[in-house]
């Protein structure tokens, strides 16, 4: 079996494949369209992409990618504690380095010590990536950001270690797919919805939960594509999909709404220590 994940050998993607599914081969995108895509054709079997950075916030792209596929849904999720490292090449100084390369969300999560060190954030497809491009050019004025994993892989010196501007920095990771990989009972559903543009629609739409005593885990507003100045929410509530309390809630809601998607039914992950 293949699971198909977002980034190359020694993305922090890579290690949510390793943790979650030991036997699968893992297959590195360099997008995350193109792990929706070949989760889609069949080539592998789920796929991991990011979702939202505790810092950073939420991956536009991977949200936007879910509300707009009928094949594929969320069935599993993982959060990593991401510990970021300045990585150059063997003899390279930190005091010399001028760029670092890395993934835009780690770059935004690294802001404080790229400011203090007068280094020019350069954004690329993946932290891993962003590693073996330093490892490839040989420059020593140039360095990435990945972990120091990434380093061990691609033969690089570790120059600076825990540069994220909060200590306490998680990303949490989606498992797309078809079918339930059985990673355990579900208590966690994502669900995406348009609110009707009149008065007292949302506060109705949000009330069948409250009522039901449903927890509200993640409320969102985002863009509706194709839609100007019209949004859609992105909720996640701690109920599984088939709870009958959270099927008449959300029968309540669609009276309220334009349009309504459940993303996925899943367990959740806990955020590690």
């Amino acid at each position: 079996m293949k699971v198909a994940y977002q980034g190359e050998t020694g993305a922090y993607s890579e290690r949510v494949v390793r943790d979650l599914f030991p036997d699968a081969e893992p297959l590195p995108c360099p997008t995350v369209r193109l792990v929706f895509s070949r989760v889609t054709s069949g080539e592998a079997a789920f796929g991991v992409v990011p979702l939202e950075n505790s810092q950073a916030g939420s991956v536009n792209e991977t949200y936007d990618l879910l509300q707009h596929t009928d094949l594929l849904r969320i069935v599993g999720e993982s959060v990593v504690r991401i510990d970021h490292a300045l990585l150059g090449v063997p003899g390279a100084r930190l005091e010399d380095v001028r760029r670092a390369r890395s993934h835009w969300q780690a770059l935004a999560q690294c802001e404080d010590f790229l400011a203090a060190m007068r280094i020019e954030p350069v954004p690329v497809h993946d932290t891993a990536g962003a590693a073996r491009m330093i490892a490839e050019s040989g420059a020593t004025d140039e360095a990435a950001i990945a972990s120091v994993e990434a380093a061990q892989i691609f033969g690089l010196a570790v120059l600076a270690e825990h540069i994220q501007s909060e200590k306490d920095n998680y990303t949490k990771f989606a498992v797309i797919g078809r079918e339930d990989p059985g990673l355990g009972p579900h208590d966690k559903t994502s669900l995406v919805m348009a609110v009707l543009d009149e008065p007292g629609s949302l506060l109705a739409s949000l009330e069948p939960f409250a009522k039901r005593r449903i927890n509200l885990h993640k409320l969102e507003s985002r863009p509706r594509r194709g839609k100007p100045f019209e949004y859609v929410m992105y909720v996640d509530v701690m109920a599984a999909g088939d709870d009958p309390a959270l099927e008449e809630a959300l029968e309540e809601v669609r009276a309220h709404t334009s349009f309504l998607r459940v993303l996925g039914s899943y367990r959740s992950a806990p955020t590690p220590v």
